[in-house]
């Protein structure tokens, strides 16, 4: 938001700096973002003075160039080669003396310098009004009033605005400050903090009166909900052309363009009291009349941007007898407002409800000033002084007469808010005890009135303006800001209690967990919980009923709570593949979230994501593609390292997958993956395989916590490892060999690994083999050959009769 410092002083008479001004504003909570410095000319004029041409005479070198010499009101005139048509002795001049910046209509910047045209030495350059900045015309140079003194600056004579605008970044529950009137409230109480007492000058609006009655418009509010208050007042016999220059550079300042004096009076005075106004051309509104009501769905209206709408019957609409003339309190449709040929005016102003308008706006995908301030809430008591101060700003600048007596519909008045403040509650959230009379200044300063005072409290009346303070915490925030955040002690004694936890609280098990991802390579990502509802179509697991839908969403892609975390993490590998970055190792932690029967529930997630390369190119080692394999042992090792060790393989069941596994225990799914489907793959355009894990994280807190660890001390006989190259059928896995020896031998085999695996020629057809090494280890005592010796041969013997395995 832009406020105008010139514009504030006209509220509040401060002599500081602008930067001195900025700081308390901050420290008020009107975060001042940055400080711009605003001229109506650039570059002020400076540097150009009014000069009286003594001379002119031909240039004896050139024919369309003249000789001058000019007086400035230095030691001596100044000679100056001149171009234009109509210079000649005798005028008075604006005159660029060298050193002097100017600038092109572009912005470009150019100096003045001493030099020779045609021969002839010129000290300066008589000014055209388009040089400037003042117009224009670049026929000639600018002749000026004969009493304008020698050497007098250039910007005393224009009416030159200089002025300095703050950018505040508004927080939204501030709605009170989006005007300057606003800000001036908030400055005066701080001032008042610094000693230092400010009137707060505002309007006056004694001189609004009603000339005649020539020109009734009739009012129906049909929906006072949503039209809590409606004013308005039909001025006739107006005017409209270009605004005064001082209300062009009021609004030129915070960044709007002037229109015409009636619009720009409105924005005026939004800008200056934070009341949004509408000024509808009566010869436009069919039957003399305003309805201010919602309309049927699916109503067509054109806005003033020249777009064709599709209304809502959720839409407040201001229409005449016939049609549907303004969205309220966000957009003027194109056939109602204000042309070169309007003479008479129905000036509205309004109070809307807040939700009713922050909803259509965001319907529409409108966002303009008045919605800005409706869809926050602005004064309702305002509503009324505003009209006044536009139809009277209107009447000096455009001319005419009010014509009808003001419109006031107001059923319900929207009343102050009660609240009552415990010093003792002050005291414990500030943390400090601030002086009760400080606090009744404070308060009084942001005019909250004291109604009744005790030993332990104040009762209050906070004004309808300031609907973000409405409970005691809002009271004591309000304290604690003027009184200045810096003004509070740090407090030399810290008191802090320690809560009691397991180990296996949920955010420890996932740091455990996303720290050894995190060595092993993989980056953790955070992807957005809204999505759209069209990725239901991609997998016959998710339905349309179990969505939950947000009521007001920003968008149709963003219109539902995710089912699957697969979707949104592949829009990241999309993206990043977009990006070169063809290597991507990802995890999330994160929910989804189903709707069962009109009851929602949620569970927790982890997902890991592997495509290209498992590790960056290196000298030291050839790089191997992220595969299916390389996924599994990480998914192993994480199972193992929260001390989940034993579980069931199963082939996958899911259909977001080609192919896969799922590891469960006790009928409980741990996790599925596997390679993504390519039809899944090709609705987020990735021709590369995708690798995915997902974790039902629920599931596996709930196993971690219930198992239990046990500890033994280490062997100290030593382990005996024996191998054996077995030749195998195609179609036996490791696993019922894995399987088979672990039958065989339960006391003394404690690990059983798969070191080689060999397929092709001096095999025979459809054979292949496996070298396996088996561990064995007595904790008591030293094994001995013939123990080993008997292991083997029943291993052998077992793998030979169930698997018809024989040895290479």
């Amino acid at each position: 938001m832009k406020i105008s410092y010139n514009w504030l002083k006209q509220f509040i008479k401060i002599d500081w700096t602008p930067e001195q001004t900025g700081e308390l504003l901050t420290d008020l909570g009107l975060e001042v973002e940055g400080i711009e410095t605003y001229q109506s000319v650039k570059g002020g004029l400076e540097g150009i003075v009014i000069g009286n041409v003594l001379t002119c005479v031909k240039h004896p070198n050139a024919d369309k160039l003249k000789l001058t010499t000019v007086d400035v009101g230095g030691e001596t005139p100044l000679q100056i080669v001149c171009g234009a048509p109509n210079v000649a002795a005798g005028q008075k001049v604006p005159v660029a003396t060298i050193g002097t910046t100017l600038y092109t209509a572009e912005g470009e910047s150019w100096t003045i310098k001493k030099g020779k045209i045609r021969g002839e030495e010129s000290h300066g350059m008589i000014c055209a009004e388009d040089e400037l900045g003042l117009g224009q015309s670049h026929d000639g140079i600018m002749v000026l009033d004969e009493s304008i003194a020698v050497g007098t600056l250039a910007s005393e004579v224009f009416e030159i605005e200089n002025d300095h605008v703050f950018e505040i970044g508004l927080t939204p529950n501030r709605a009170d400050a989006m005007s300057h009137l606003g800000v001036a409230r908030d400055l005066k109480a701080g001032l008042v903090q610094k000693d230092i007492s400010l009137e707060l000058i505002t309007p006056s609006l004694s001189a609004f009166h009603v000339d005649n009655r020539l020109l009734k418009i009739e009012v129906d509010v049909k929906n006072k909900e949503l039209a809590p208050r409606y004013c308005g007042v039909t001025i006739s016999g107006l005017k409209v052309a270009e605004s005064p220059k001082w209300l062009q550079h009021r609004l030129k300042a915070i960044g709007l363009t002037p229109i015409n004096n009636i619009v720009d009076a409105t924005n005026y005075v939004l800008h200056d009291l934070g009341q949004p106004l509408h000024a509808f051309d009566t010869t436009k509104i069919t039957g003399h009349k305003i309805e201010v009501k919602t309309v049927k769905a699916g109503t067509k209206f054109i806005t003033l941007d020249g777009v064709e709408r599709t209304l809502s019957e959720e839409d407040l609409m201001i229409c005449d007898a016939e049609k549907p003339m303004c969205i309220a309190g966000i957009f003027g449709g194109i056939n109602s407002g204000v042309s070169e040929s309007t003479t008479s005016i129905f000036l509205e102003s309004a109070y809307f409800n807040p939700v009713s308008i922050r909803k259509s706006a965001k319907r529409h995908g409108l966002n303009t000033d008045a919605s800005f301030r409706f869809e926050r809430g602005i004064d309702p008591n305002m509503t009324e002084l505003a009209l006044k101060r536009a139809a009277l700003l209107i009447q000096e600048i455009a001319g005419g007469e009010v014509t009808s007596d003001i419109v006031d519909f107001y059923p319900n008045k929207i009343e102050d808010f009660q609240v009552r403040l415990s010093f003792d509650n002050a005291k414990k959230l500030i943390g400090e005890e601030i002086p009760k009379d400080i606090i009744k200044s404070i308060l009084t300063s942001l005019e909250i009135k004291v109604n009744n005072v005790t030993e332990t409290g104040l009762g209050l009346t906070v004004p309808a303006y300031r609907n973000d303070v409405q409970r005691e915490a809002d009271i004591i925030e309000e304290i604690l800001r003027v009184y200045g955040y810096n003004n509070i002690k740090t407090t030399e004694k810290l008191n802090a209690s320690i809560s009691s936890s397991t180990r296996f609280e949920d955010h420890k098990i996932q740091n455990i967990v996303g720290n050894q991802l995190a060595s092993q390579g993989f980056y953790e990502m955070l992807a957005n919980s809204l999505t759209t509802p069209s990725y239901i179509s991609l997998s016959e697991e998710l339905k349309d009923e179990h969505n939950i839908t947000i009521l007001n969403p920003l968008s149709n892609d963003l219109s539902v709570l995710r089912q699957s975390l697969l979707f949104s993490g592949l829009e990241t590998v999309s993206y990043n593949l977009n990006r070169k970055q063809l290597d991507l190792k990802l995890f999330e932690f994160g929910k989804t979230y189903h709707d069962f029967k009109g009851k929602h529930i949620e569970n927790k997630h982890l997902t890991l994501f592997s495509t290209g390369n498992q590790n960056s190119d290196s000298w030291l080692s050839s790089n191997k593609k992220s595969e299916f394999f390389y996924l599994k042992g990480t998914i192993f090792s994480i199972l193992e390292r929260v001390g989940i060790s034993r579980f069931q393989e199963s082939p996958i069941t899911s259909d977001l997958f080609s192919e896969g596994l799922e590891l469960s225990l006790s009928k409980m799914k741990l996790v599925s993956f596997g390679l993504v489907k390519k039809s899944i793959l090709k609705h987020f355009d990735i021709s590369q395989e995708i690798i995915f894990a997902d974790f039902n994280w629920d599931t596996v807190l709930d196993i971690v916590k219930r198992n239990k660890i046990l500890f033994k001390a280490i062997p100290k006989y030593p382990e005996v490892r024996r191998d054996f190259a077995l030749l195998l059928d195609d179609n036996i896995s490791f696993k019922d060999i894995y399987s088979i020896a672990n039958k065989t031998e339960k006391q003394l085999l404690k690990n059983v690994s798969l070191f080689d695996v060999y397929q092709g020629k001096n095999l025979p057809q459809g054979k292949k083999s496996y070298a396996v090494s088996f561990t064995l280890q007595d904790e008591h005592k030293t094994l001995t050959d013939k123990q080993i010796d008997k292991i083997m041969n029943t291993l052998q013997s077992n793998f030979e009769k169930e698997l018809g395995a024989e040895l290479r």
